[in-house]
């Protein structure tokens, strides 16, 4: 919004996502998806924050870093409905 970000904020919910990203890591040690072996509404959920996070705040590494995390990422990020989507919302 055109003013300046606060340094403290930013670094602290970083910290957060690690976190998170943590446990992400550890699920997706034992399954495929979050929520088991068959892609849901809980994967779904999550694509178009992890997008932001790695497209317009430049995070990426948060998901990158993780090997099971990054596995998932590309997976469901490669669907044909999640591609078409992106390719539709870059047409406007």
């Amino acid at each position: 919004m055109g003013q300046r970000g606060d340094a403290a904020l930013i670094n602290a919910c970083e910290e957060k996502l690690e976190k998170v990203f943590d446990v992400y890591e550890e699920r997706l040690s034992k399954s495929k998806y979050l929520a088991g072996e068959t892609f849901t509404l809980a994967d779904l959920s999550h694509l178009p924050g992890i997008r932001y996070l790695i497209d317009e705040a430049k995070l990426g590494h948060l998901v990158t870093e993780r090997k099971k995390v990054n596995a998932w990422w590309e997976d469901i990020s490669n669907r044909p409905s999640w591609k078409k989507l992106m390719q539709l919302a870059s047409d406007y």
